[in-house]
């Protein structure tokens, strides 16, 4: 919207606010800052912010824009002194029935907020959560919860203790809604504290939440444990927190369980090795992974790889081993596709000799596994297996199950096995490359799914990259050659596409002796596709010729496609001569 005027500015915006379609509405909303910024901070202040608040929508999706508009306004009402100004909207917006806008408006006013002055913190923004929290509405209570920690180290310490008491309030508060907004923001709020005020004050009511009768509070324990755990006492860790998070990984509510699975790799960090070890592993991660729920096998077998950096190698290969063994032969595809994910993560924290004897048969098996996303998951973790188990034995062991995989009936696990080979014939060898995979290379170009066909030329490219142009022109050039006779048009397409991608990595002797003859017979091929793909790959490799084969063969060709009876033909042709022409 193009604002002539000051006072046609707001004209518009009134009109377009009361509108009765809502579209305009929200339309308006979402240019409130282009007003703002022509009326200047003081008329934005005394009058468009109190015009906001009157013309309140009720609809949630100008309110949603609302609330996000106002988190940007903080210069425009004249920056951090004029910053308190915006929060009387906000008020009224974080106490809404809609999670998506209290959510959205409590974003804006700690934005806000942050750039407030510690004075009117104090004067003005404890006022509004001294009247969220007190307010009969749950709503406004649940938005008072993530407001605490914003603005906790800006206070002085009489007014700290008062937050710290209005949140405890919270936390026993007798609605579960209530409740579990508290139990969200604890963790974030107590590490804003001293540790002795965490622990006196705030750390009984963690305790409390945590046997709480509902379970979408139970579900915020494992979060507020790991922050807890480094402020409190060491003897208050071992003896009051580690208890928690065992009987969370027992809860009987599954979303509990999943919560502590989740957050496995921060527990053991917080705990520290000798607990991971000898508790954490036992209690909690070893049941989680045998849990009686396919979400939380699924969970914590994604986490495995990041407990493990915790656990010793003894215990990882007497308790974890084993039961992601079990985990590999579970009825549900998700668990054995999360386990497939990362079970090779785990090998650095046993060594080569410990990952070969016992992780590589599990490997083996999960990448046979009659699922294609399991499969998929396993190839795509190759390389660290190469970096794991070395060479010798990715070559006994692996090969044969890759080349098998090769041909698999899903093309996204034949991709990931593309995308492999060219690291694994480095690390081969181009001898042993040409004995057992070179047919197997060359076989992807003619795949039926065009992924794999475009897949398998990059190939081809990043293997002439790494065993130079000799080699390109002794064995894959006369293959790509051969292609372009055959009767199967896909053939003929990927046999020029293959010639345009490897050109740039042949001498230009090579392009004229061998890829140029290719491009110029496909150029009166009977398929208008081949042929303007001609015209592109000419204007490609004709940088790399010389002046002599460009007049006496590109040249000509390409004249000759700009009076093609197709009009793509025509115009690639006709590009292709006019970037010519300007060389």
């Amino acid at each position: 919207m193009e604002v002539d005027g000051d006072i046609n500015a707001v004209t518009v915006l009134v009109d377009e606010l009361r509108h009765e379609d809502p579209k305009l509405r929200l339309q308006a909303i979402k240019k409130v800052q282009v007003i703002a910024s022509a009326l200047g901070p003081q008329r934005t202040r005394e009058e468009l912010l109190p015009f906001l608040n009157e013309t309140m929508d009720d609809d949630d999706e100008i309110l949603l824009a609302l609330a996000q508009e106002l988190g940007e306004f903080v210069d425009l009402v004249g920056g951090a002194l004029n910053a308190y100004h915006l929060l009387f909207l906000l008020e009224s917006l974080v106490a809404v029935d809609e999670a998506s806008v209290r959510d959205t408006a409590c974003k804006s006013m700690c934005k806000v907020v942050r750039q407030m002055t510690p004075e009117h913190i104090s004067e003005h923004f404890v006022a509004v959560v001294r009247r969220l929290v007190t307010r009969e509405w749950y709503t406004s209570r649940i938005a008072a919860s993530g407001l605490f920690q914003v603005c906790y180290d800006q206070l002085n310490p009489a007014t700290q203790a008062e937050m710290r008491s209005m949140f405890i309030q919270l936390c026993r508060d007798d609605l579960p809604l209530v409740r579990k907004a508290a139990a969200a923001a604890l963790g974030g709020f107590a590490s804003m504290m001293d540790p002795a005020s965490a622990t006196a004050e705030i750390f009984p009511d963690f305790l409390t939440l945590a046997n709480d009768r509902q379970d979408s509070v139970r579900c915020q324990t494992v979060e507020n444990a790991v922050a807890l755990a480094g402020l409190v006492p060491v003897d208050v860790k071992l003896n009051q927190v580690l208890p928690v998070i065992v009987a969370a990984a027992k809860d009987s509510a599954w979303r509990v369980r999943w919560s502590v699975g989740n957050k496995l790799p921060e527990i053991c960090a917080a705990m520290g090795a000798e607990l991971a070890t000898s508790v954490i592993c036992d209690q909690c991660f070893i049941p989680l992974l045998g849990d009686s729920e396919a979400e939380v096998k699924t969970v914590a077998a994604s986490r495995a790889h990041g407990a493990a950096q915790h656990i010793s190698p003894a215990q990882l290969i007497s308790k974890v081993v084993p039961a992601c063994a079990h985990l590999a032969r579970d009825p549900s595809e998700h668990v054995r596709a999360s386990l497939a994910s990362v079970v090779m993560k785990i090998a650095p924290y046993l060594g080569r000799e410990l990952a070969v004897q016992h992780l590589l048969p599990l490997f083996l098996q999960l990448l046979s596994d009659e699922s294609s996303e399991v499969r998929l998951n396993i190839i795509s973790n190759l390389e660290k297996v190469n970096d794991v188990v070395g060479i010798d034995q990715l070559s006994q062991s692996l090969l044969p199950a890759i080349v098998q995989l090769a041909e698999d009936r899903q093309w996204r696990v034949r991709l990931a096995i593309i995308e492999f080979i060219p690291t694994l014939a480095s690390q081969l060898g181009v001898l042993y490359f040409e004995e057992h995979l070179m047919e197997m290379c060359m076989g992807w170009l003619c795949d039926v799914v065009f992924s794999i066909r475009e897949a398998a030329t990059l190939n081809l490219q990043r293997l002439a990259q790494h065993f130079g142009v000799a080699w390109t022109q002794n064995h894959i050039v006369p293959r790509i050659v051969s292609m372009h006779v055959n009767a199967n048009y896909l053939y003929r397409m990927i046999s020029l596409h293959a010639a345009k991608v490897l050109a740039p990595l042949l001498t230009s002797d090579q392009i004229q002796q061998s890829i140029l003859p290719l491009v110029l017979q496909l150029a009166s091929d009977p398929v208008p596709n081949i042929r303007f793909n001609v015209a592109k790959a000419l204007e490609t490799m004709s940088g790399q010729l010389d002046s002599a084969a460009k007049e006496a063969h590109v040249v000509p060709a390409l004249h000759t496609l700009t009076n093609d009876p197709d009009g793509d033909v025509q115009y690639f042709a006709g590009r292709a001569l006019h970037l010519l022409q300007q060389h």
